[in-house]
């Protein structure tokens, strides 16, 4: 029910936003088409990515959810055995950042051939990434959820949860870079059709396993795991089909072995400070989870819950921040540093603006998530005040996501949240939640509220950054062009 509640709130707020932007920017007399062109773009880019966004929150959200009408327990060790899922996520979201640079730019130049050659190579490097992480939590599951918890019951879930769930790595692993060529070369809805659907078959499989309905097995944690591995093979054999088209990017086997040094140079430039800030940062909120999971089941369930709804609800300040991301890189690629410098000044307060509408609708919908939500007293009781704090350090969220992992990124400027996240959250977030949870022993609320403050510490950092306009650069080079017709 709270991820039903969740999923219809969440996409009506969406919709709403692409309305009030359209009344506000498309529909206004003193817009000029330069303008209006702008702002038709990256509605066609937010909503679908948004709505993508959205349904991989979802898909974590099903297997916790769900999980908790079987019990608490279940629910608790689908969470903590998911954060290997999370940091698996983030050696994706690292690669495909990398690949959205360069992509997005070269996209913007027309330059199809180069395109398929940073393709070939990522892919080639995500298999190699995405192997390691089926192998260790196939074989090596109970050492996995031992670093994250000590309660036998929630070790034992854990380890059903993660041998059935390992090989969706692979799975993911390659269609992940599929899906983001697909978005970066004019294809973001088919790239949201596609993985929204597998979202959807995810969630069936879901219910029909974890509860044994129809003609299914009623399976438990194990049913959701096995749920996840099925969607996912799904998803990648339609990306593979769906690049077989004409005018898409396609796989070439032959280029995984025989990558353009330069190319692989200038991606390896841009995306490892990406993937090193996605790892600073992931392993960051992981070590989060370590010290919510070190205080009680009760403090675990209702950071489960805090997290999916607050992934939910930024789905559509993710979207923006993703969808003008191309844009700018785009401008940059085809050497409109002014124009996409005037774009960047548009989604700033873009962003400012989604992240308030996004923290009034996070308070809006709490009294009814804390009433559906099947939890402890205490664990109840916790949740409120977490969906609270949550709430109001939206704004910070949406501007650092639109500065940090959008605009920064499309001009190549890669570093500077690495040192922000490396910063704000391993000097500052981390050590202080593990002191005020083990050492001065305060309130779990307290506690959550001190490791969520990294998002509000690097707003100022991110907006004088931003000023400086270090983004601002062309950083495609000159290949052999297939022109994209």
């Amino acid at each position: 029910m709270l991820l039903s509640f969740s999923a219809a709130l969440s996409v009506a707020f969406i919709y709403n936003q692409i309305i009030k932007f359209r009344r506000c920017f498309m529909k206004s007399k003193t817009l000029n088409s330069e303008n209006t062109v702008f702002y038709r773009k990256l509605l066609s880019l937010v909503l679908p990515i948004a709505f993508q966004q959205f349904m991989l929150a979802a898909v974590s959200a099903s297997d916790a959810l769900m999980l908790g009408f079987v019990n608490q327990d279940s629910l608790s060790a689908v969470s903590l055995a998911g954060q290997i899922t999370f940091v698996f996520n983030l050696f994706m979201g690292g690669l495909t950042m990398g690949t959205s640079i360069l992509a997005a730019q070269y996209y913007g130049k027309n330059d199809m051939n180069s395109i398929e050659k940073i393709f070939a190579y990522v892919t080639k490097v995500s298999f190699l990434i995405s192997s390691a992480f089926f192998l260790i939590s196939f074989f090596a599951p109970e050492m996995l959820m031992r670093i994250f918890t000590q309660e036998p019951q929630l070790i034992a879930g854990g380890v059903v949860y993660l041998r059935l769930v390992a090989v969706s790595y692979i799975f993911t692993g390659i269609s992940q870079i599929y899906l983001c060529i697909l978005k970066n070369t004019g294809f973001a809805v088919k790239s949201m059709v596609i993985g929204s659907t597998s979202v959807i078959i995810n969630i069936f499989f879901n219910a029909a396993l974890i509860f044994g309905l129809y003609l299914f097995p009623e399976m438990g944690i194990a049913g959701a795991a096995l749920a996840t591995s099925i969607s996912k093979f799904i998803e990648l054999i339609w990306a593979f089909a769906e690049s077989l088209r004409k005018k898409h990017a396609r796989l070439h086997l032959r280029l995984c072995f025989s990558a353009n040094k330069q190319l692989v140079k200038d991606y390896w430039r841009y995306s490892l400070p990406m993937l090193s800030d996605y790892l600073v940062w992931g392993v960051g909120f992981t070590m989060y989870s370590v010290i919510m999971g070190h205080l009680g089941n009760d403090a675990v369930a209702a950071n489960s819950i805090a997290n999916i709804v607050k992934n939910l609800i930024v789905s559509f300040c993710t979207g923006l921040a993703n969808g003008g991301g191309i844009i700018v890189g785009n401008e940059l690629g085809m050497g409109n540093l002014q124009q996409a410098k005037k774009y960047g000044g548009i989604l700033w307060k873009m962003a400012v603006i989604s992240g308030i509408i996004s923290g009034l609708l996070l308070v809006a919908i709490s009294p009814l998530i804390i009433h559906v939500t099947v939890l402890s007293p205490q664990a109840t009781d916790y949740l409120k005040w977490m969906l609270l704090f949550c709430a109001c350090y939206m704004i910070a969220k949406s501007i650092n996501m639109m500065t940090i992992a959008g605009v920064f990124p499309a001009g190549g400027d890669s570093k500077f949240g690495l040192i922000c996240d490396t910063v704000t959250m391993w000097a500052f977030a981390v050590p202080a939640g593990f002191l005020a949870a083990f050492y001065f022993q305060l309130p779990v609320v307290i506690v959550f509220l001190i490791i969520n403050l990294d998002e509000v510490v690097k707003v100022p950092a991110a907006i004088l950054h931003y000023k400086k306009y270090g983004w601002l650069k062309n950083i495609t080079r000159e290949e052999t062009i297939l022109v994209i017709e």
